[in-house]
């Protein structure tokens, strides 16, 4: 086994990083193996919290003997290499050792979210084509009304006597190989399942050095509390911190903005991938940050502007690293606050290994305007293709470059913005209105706690925005506010980008990976 030329150094700039940066990767490969058989047995892989503070640390020597009982636990019963099998099982130790011990066997892991419903999660299983569901006591009846003739094996007993079953060689899997097979959030149309192959780590790796500040250092402990369902879980914070033998906390309470300040100083957290909606969360909450060790934050998922950034350098104590990717090629852009300087609102500039450029519709290049966010091919990062869907891939791809379906332009200086996705572009009087913009600037507002904005029907406009808003403690939602929030728009922005509609609502509604579902708040109004 090898690893990547590629180790990003104190002192380096973009450019020679750029410059240096080369992929090695071995012909063969398996992921599960190289997540913990390498490691000093006696370093501390997982720290658990569970809700009562009650701590459990898990050892890589421990990891390897699991995870390789368990997958010839999993043999013995029937399960063979390429077969599909589901993991829904909330972040604990019993989600790693599933997803290792399925990549050991040279089988694919299907991450599943424990918040599916049962029409979510037989749509997945049964597309996959899933031979077995590791699942816990709470979703196995999920799991089993969706897809009654599946094969559950529970967390608890069954799954820790499998787990101590007599291990057997890990399969030798080429690093082309599928490991595992996870589905797009399907915020338009049926969800996809993106099929990524074991080599898929190494285009991991140098957005995760670069966002976690040069990651691994002595002493590092990794948290976020992201689904390790999500790829953002799954791959921007576990499977390459075990890669590096690092120690990962996991938190069995339910996201509490307060309680995770507590956890991460208890615990001496160093780095943490906290999503927009926790950061907003925190904010809003008043959580005090003094006594963390925090040295790096990796946000992504929607851009956070200045005010985000500098509330939390001032009370986290450290950068937060923005960053890019989707299912289907993760972390492909992004930041490294002491290598290339942060430009808030931008979401940084192409890692290094991946080839992003902004397009036209004929596959122009575009500098200074707005086109279509590309990631060229071939890539270690990208998806083998879509499960089943050979059309869906083609059209995922034009001459080499995969088309992300989101809008952005590049700058001068290679900084990449984004502005929308495709079909949230608002068309209005001529004008192309990103809704990134106007969230931002609401979010510059006392009274926003969190937002959306997306584009309604106008019979004069053809487009006006409306503004979805959710209100911070001690402020009165009402007509009131509507005018302060729209002029407060005006004034910082354009009068076409005032939103023509406000409406107070509760909370968001969001994909189970956070992302906010905009088809959803356009079904509210039209």
């Amino acid at each position: 086994m090898s690893a990547p030329a590629f180790r990003p150094r104190p002192g380096q700039t973009y450019d020679s990083l750029r410059r240096s940066f080369r992929y090695d990767i071995p012909p063969r490969f398996n992921l599960g193996s190289a997540c913990c058989d390498p490691h000093d047995r006696a370093r501390t892989a997982l720290v658990t919290v569970a809700e009562d503070g009650a701590v459990v640390r898990t050892s890589f020597g421990e990891l390897s003997d699991l995870t390789s009982g368990l997958a010839a636990g999993l043999a013995g019963s029937g399960i063979a290499r390429g077969d599909r099998v589901g993991v829904v099982v909330p972040q604990s130790l019993a989600t790693g050792v599933a997803h290792l011990a399925v990549w050991k066997l040279g089988a694919v892991s299907i991450p599943l979210a424990g918040l599916f419903g049962p029409d979510a999660l037989g749509f997945r299983l049964r597309d996959a084509g899933a031979v077995a569901v590791i699942a816990t006591p709470e979703n196995r009846a999920k799991v089993e009304e969706a897809v009654p003739e599946a094969r559950v094996i529970e967390v608890g007993p069954e799954f820790d006597a499998l787990c101590r079953s007599n291990p057997l060689p890990v399969v030798d899997t080429a690093a082309e190989d599928p490991a595992f097979l996870i589905y797009t959030s399907g915020t338009t149309g049926s969800p996809k399942g993106a099929l990524h192959a074991h080599r898929t780590l190494f285009g991991h790796l140098p957005a995760f050095e670069l966002y976690y500040e040069f990651a691994p250092q002595p002493d590092d402990v990794i948290w976020t509390p992201a689904d390790w369902a999500w790829i953002g879980g799954l791959m921007d914070v576990l499977i390459p911190a075990w890669y590096h033998g690092m120690t990962v906390l996991t938190d069995q309470a339910d996201f509490d903005p307060h309680r995770a300040v507590a956890v991460m100083r208890a615990h001496g957290v160093t780095l943490a991938f906290l999503p927009p909606t926790a950061l907003k969360m925190m904010r809003a909450a008043g959580v005090d940050g003094a006594g963390l060790r925090l040295r790096a934050i990796f946000s992504g998922g929607e851009a956070l502007g200045e005010e985000m950034l500098g509330w939390a350098q001032h009370t986290l104590g450290c950068h937060i690293n923005e960053g890019y990717g989707q299912t289907e090629a993760n972390i492909v852009v992004g930041n490294c606050a002491s290598v290339w300087p942060v430009r808030p609102g931008s979401m940084g500039r192409p890692i290094p290994g991946h080839d992003v450029q902004v397009q036209d519709d004929d596959g122009n290049r575009l500098v200074g305007e707005v086109g279509e966010i590309v990631v060229g091919s071939p890539d270690p990062v990208m998806m083998l293709g879509y499960w089943n869907r050979p059309e869906a891939t083609a059209e995922k791809f034009r001459d080499g470059w995969l088309l992300t379906g989101d809008l952005g332009r590049e700058d001068d200086d290679g900084y990449l913005w984004f502005e929308s996705r495709k079909d949230d572009v608002i068309s209005s009087m001529g004008y192309r209105i990103g809704p990134g913009e106007i969230e931002e600037s609401l979010m510059g507002h006392p009274a926003v706690a969190m937002c959306a904005v997306v584009g309604i029907p106008d019979e004069v406009r053809g487009q006006v925005p409306a503004a979805f808003v959710v209100v911070r403690d001690g402020f009165e939602p009402g007509d009131e506010l509507v005018s302060d929030l729209q002029r407060h728009v005006r004034t910082r922005l354009a009068a076409h980008e005032v939103p023509r509609r406000i409406e107070f609502l509760d909370e968001l509604p969001r994909t189970t990976t956070g992302k906010i579902l905009r088809r959803t708040l356009r079904d509210r109004i039209v």
